[in-house]
């Protein structure tokens, strides 16, 4: 896991970095629209994308045009130092819906489709999730894709504030076949396994769309989590084979030719997707009241880009964990905005509170800050530490322009590490690429990295399953 605290003093590039801080960018296009009334208490959409990089999509100068997530970065506002709560992908879920740190949760790292490690562990029933909370401010909740926070049926998203529920509970499957990586058919409509033919990213945005419009037609205000399996593996254009069967794994032979098209068609599907999500709310004209999240669930693999970013999915460094947000709410939320204020996915369950005006879940503690004043073209920091992880619970600390590893370094996958140094030190003010380790040559900072990192680094493995001993200790703040 990573701790980070707001990033002050550096220049950043215009295209992948941003503006100094949260504000106009006057050379981004935008549509023009009639300016919508937004009401209080928004329809909410948050929409996570798996294993995309910092330097994939086109609104962050990236090699894939994105026009969907370019006309919501030019209606909205695009931040370029926001960091999801871990490096991979379990952790960073947990963060997300908990609203708080996932090792105090329990869930430090991913959750495994194979029986003899741990797949009998998952997010257990006392935590209290962003669909609980909307739950009990009237809204109508739903799932769509993606969920990797449990197998068991007691972990089901219909058993953590998810009214409905139709995707996958594994960590990835085959895009055609729905076959997760240990010979599961795994695809689900709320607890029962529900096979339906499709292409993923298809079947999620069809789903997304229905649960959209039926809570329309109800008028009823609804939260939708929207959890793409896009890019992750398998990858798989809409028009590829199927790679798996049940009980049978078939091995890919792709050239990395083919894979990067297969890449690149998985991004575009899934932006095509987003568009089609945005069209809709106009079509039905809750544009104007619904608020809506883009956001990657860690940096990409080799296959991907992280742009300027040091280090892959699974690594402290950067590209792990510093990816694309990108937030639009018309009449809130000022157009062609960029912001390099530090956020950090926690932060959207305090937001939601403060829009509702209700108190944080107790749980939450001091780990969730509300994006708020960021959104109404506030400059100042938030913040001033949020924790990160990586695969195994490798940690790093960021204070100011000063980030702190005090293991040796996992670049995640692709080319590795730095393993000559045991502690690493970088000055991201001249060295976002962290190319250079300083730790030798700044002891004293070290000191003071070192001790924030234990004030508030909470070590534990996965919280295991209804009939497994718990061996985790969670940590709770009294509020």
């Amino acid at each position: 896991m990573g701790i980070l605290v707001r990033i002050s003093g550096h220049v950043m590039g215009a295209a992948l970095l941003g503006a100094a801080a949260c504000g106009s960018e006057p050379t981004t296009p935008t549509v023009e629209r009639p300016a919508p009334i937004a009401r209080p208490r928004p329809n909410i959409i948050v929409v996570m994308a798996d294993d995309l990089g910092y330097g994939d999509l086109s609104s962050y100068g990236g090699w894939i045009d994105t026009p969907a997530l370019d006309t919501m970065a030019a209606e909205g506002i695009r931040f370029t130092d926001f960091h999801s709560s871990g490096a991979v992908c379990s952790p960073t879920r947990a963060g997300l819906l908990t609203g708080r740190y996932q090792q105090r949760a329990g869930l430090p790292d991913v959750i495994y489709a194979n029986p003899a490690w741990n797949r009998h562990h998952g997010l257990q029933a006392e935590e209290t999730t962003i669909a609980e909370m909307l739950q009990d401010e009237g809204y109508a909740t739903g799932v769509v894709g993606k969920w990797h926070l449990g197998y068991d049926e007691s972990f089901n998203p219909t058993r953590h504030g998810f009214d409905r529920f139709r995707g996958y509970v594994s960590g990835n499957i085959d895009y055609m076949s729905h076959v997760d990586g240990f010979g599961f058919h795994d695809w689900w409509t709320n607890g029962a396994n529900n096979p339906e033919e499709g292409y993923v990213t298809h079947l999620v945005t069809d789903h997304a769309v229905r649960f959209i419009e039926e809570q329309t037609a109800a008028e009823q205000p609804f939260f939708l989590y929207v959890s793409h399996e896009a890019p992750h593996f398998p990858y798989q254009g809409p028009l590829d084979p199927a790679f798996r069967v049940v009980g049978q794994q078939i091995p890919e032979t792709r050239r990395p030719a083919q894979v990067e098209r297969a890449y690149r068609e998985m991004v575009e599907e899934m932006d095509s997707g987003i568009g089609v999500i945005l069209k809709t709310l106009e079509k039905l004209n809750i544009d104007g009241r619904t608020l809506v999240f883009f956001l990657s669930d860690n940096g990409a693999r080799p296959e991907g880009s992280n742009g300027p970013l040091r280090g892959f999915k699974a690594s402290v460094w950067e590209g792990g964990h510093r990816v694309p947000f990108i937030v639009r709410w018309p009449g809130v939320v000022k157009p062609k905005s960029s912001c390099d204020q530090l956020v950090h996915q926690a932060d959207l369950l305090a937001t939601f509170a403060e829009i509702f005006g209700t108190k944080l879940p107790k749980s939450a503690g001091e780990d969730s800050f509300s994006l708020m004043s960021l959104f109404k073209g506030g400059t100042g920091p938030i913040r001033e530490h949020a924790v990160s992880a990586s695969i195994g619970g490798t940690p790093s600390v960021r204070m100011g322009q000063w980030k702190y590893i005090p293991v040796r370094g996992s670049g995640g996958w692709g080319k590795g590490g730095d393993q000559s140094q045991p502690i690493q030190l970088y000055d991201l003010a001249d060295d976002l690429g962290e190319s250079r380790n300083l730790a030798a040559k700044n002891p004293k900072q070290v000191g003071v990295m070192k001790a924030l990192l234990e004030k508030l680094i909470v070590q534990g493995r996965s919280t295991p399953g209804p009939k497994q001993k718990n061996d985790v200790k969670v940590v709770r703040y009294p509020r």
